[in-house]
């Protein structure tokens, strides 16, 4: 027979906490690099990271507050944060610095390389799960897979934009004229920029691969608590 006693999982910290955490050791190890190499080298990493923080900050707000009566304002708010998003997973491709010859240890450079990208895929993943319970609200339909390949497809865009055509989200005001120039010849031409396409469709195929496993992870683990908790009952 199974030991009849209360059940109760303690989990010490919420996510935002873990997060602050993690963010801070990404935080820690730059200084530290900074200071060994007395070079500012891979201090981008702290406004990519910032970038990736945006979007996180945007589903939390609209999660948080009922605009969905104001049809304008949570469009608005929606574009917004579709203009952001792919800043979270953009920090992933920073890891082809590891390539760049350093003072510093490659192990080292590698920790710290993936420990940003790491806390950029965890605010995109967070962020498009608010957003995909926001959504549902709305519909009162499960999100469903084609929604978020779409979305990781324009992730995937909007990473190839960033890291090889170099612009940034807010050049869509700054320079909007050549951006939608480069972007219409991407997608109005695909024999062309055959090689552009695979990559963001690798791109998009991994993320999205990414973003479910993680999910069915969580879901998993939830079912797994209430069962023990029914179990111990």
């Amino acid at each position: 027979m199974l030991q009849q006693h209360s059940y109760k999982e303690k989990v010490p910290f919420t996510l935002h906490q873990w997060l602050v955490a993690s963010c801070s050791f990404s935080f820690v190890l730059l200084c530290a690099r900074m200071i060994a190499t007395d070079s500012i080298m891979y201090a981008f990493l702290l406004w990519n990271l910032f970038l990736a923080f945006i979007p996180y900050v945007i589903s939390y707000w609209l999660y948080n507050n009922r605009i969905v009566e104001n049809k304008l304002k949570l469009v608005a708010t929606i574009a917004v944060w579709l203009l952001f998003i792919p800043n979270s997973f953009y920090i992933l491709t920073d890891l082809s610095h590891l390539d760049e010859k350093t003072s510093a240890p490659q192990w080292f450079d590698l920790l710290l390389l993936l420990s940003f990208a790491w806390n950029g895929l965890v605010f995109g993943i967070a962020s498009l799960r608010k957003m995909e319970v926001i959504l549902q609200r709305i519909s009162g339909k499960n999100f469903s897979l084609f929604i978020v390949f779409a979305v990781m497809w324009l992730n995937a865009f909007g990473i190839y934009i960033g890291r090889f055509l170099r612009y940034n989200s807010w050049d869509i005001v700054a320079q909007p004229f050549p951006l939608f120039s480069e972007m219409l010849e991407i997608l109005f031409h695909p024999i062309r920029n055959k090689m552009e396409w695979g990559m963001i469709t690798c791109y998009a195929v991994f993320m999205t691969l990414l973003y479910i496993t993680i999910k069915k992870m969580a879901e998993s683990f939830s079912q797994l608590n209430t069962h023990q908790i029914k179990i111990n009952k």
